[in-house]
């Protein structure tokens, strides 16, 4: 199959890399033009396109959408008029207005609109999921995420003030680039009822985005989950704990250990990340699953309107903090 990448930056080359190592033909383009001469030298194979209508023009199967989330409605709904199935970077957008009528646009196509969250496609998180769907520990009461790492690390060789995070304008802060938590949660408990959340930019860091986020979710299920994220922290975190009638489910994501403890007090099942693989496993089978949908085998694990849901709990953080009350959903 034929693809076309448009934002060469740090995922958008690994996409493109992996898409070239499963054997598919890969173009991409970025509107920075030192972010595409550096993806051409380091993933070869990528045939660079002077611009996003000349690569659309070339009729590509999909188009992966890796640029800075203000843009993402904008370049997949070019893509999805051009005739193109999207494969979006998460959040599916920064802001939500937008994105129903794109989702809109995507099906009256017959266009698969899929947003990337890799964290679903790691084995020790699906674990967890089985574990929960087995009700190893009962019905589940609460659960506590934490995400954190020091932003100017993230990037090995770059200037963390050229990351995205830094600007509100285009999409940034830990709220959106960390996700993932608020999605997993999704994904595990269901519809979140309501929320609250405190936030802000609390560091000396450059830029105008919060940079530290504490969430409380209600989900209709009844589960209370608590969520911290932040850019502080300068030792890698972010791991889970369920807690449940009948015991606890915890799971470490840089170990990819996951233990179940009870009931009993002295019972304790460990589950270790042999099978997760290399880091970069979870994005090619994150990838290998689009190409199914395209071939019609599957349908998107996470598409449009999943996008959509993790991106207005964001939103709802976000008014939450700024008017200080919980804020339903």
């Amino acid at each position: 199959m034929r693809f076309f990448v448009v934002g060469t930056g740090s995922i958008g080359t690994r996409h493109a890399r992996n898409l070239l190592v499963m054997g598919h033909e890969v173009s991409g383009w970025d509107a920075r033009p030192q972010r595409l001469e550096e993806a051409k030298r380091t993933v070869p194979g990528l045939a660079a396109k002077t611009g996003l209508e000349p690569g659309l023009a070339a009729r590509p199967d999909a188009v992966l959408v890796c640029t800075p989330p203000a843009s993402h409605v904008a370049v997949a709904r070019q893509a999805v008029e051009a005739g193109c199935h999207v494969f979006v970077e998460k959040p599916v957008a920064h802001v939500s207005e937008e994105v129903p009528a794109l989702i809109d646009t995507a099906k009256r196509g017959a266009r698969f609109l899929a947003v990337g969250m890799n964290l679903r496609f790691l084995p020790s998180l699906r674990r967890v999921k089985a574990l929960l769907d087995a009700e190893r520990i009962g019905r589940v009461y609460s659960a506590r995420a934490h995400f954190g790492f020091y932003l100017p690390a993230w990037r090995a060789g770059r200037a963390y003030e050229e990351n995205y995070a830094v600007s509100a304008a285009q999409g940034g802060g830990v709220l959106l680039d960390a996700i993932h938590e608020l999605d997993y949660l999704g994904w595990l408990f269901g519809e979140a009822a309501e929320l609250s959340c405190a936030a802000g930019h609390v560091s000396a860091l450059t830029g105008d985005t919060e940079d530290l986020a504490e969430v409380t979710v209600r989900f209709a299920s009844g589960v209370l989950a608590q969520v911290h994220l932040d850019y502080l922290r300068h030792v890698y975190r972010r791991d889970l704990e369920i807690t449940g009638a009948d015991g606890v489910i915890t799971w470490d994501y840089a170990s990819r250990t996951v233990r179940v403890l009870g009931p009993e007090a002295d019972r304790v099942e460990i589950y270790d990340g042999a099978s997760d693989s290399p880091n970069e496993a979870m994005y090619i089978e994150e990838l290998r699953h689009f190409v199914r949908c395209l071939e019609g085998r599957e349908k998107p694990l996470v598409d449009g309107w999943e996008g959509l849901r993790s991106l207005r709990m964001v939103e709802a953080a976000k008014t939450a903090a700024a008017e200080r009350r919980w804020v339903s959903l």
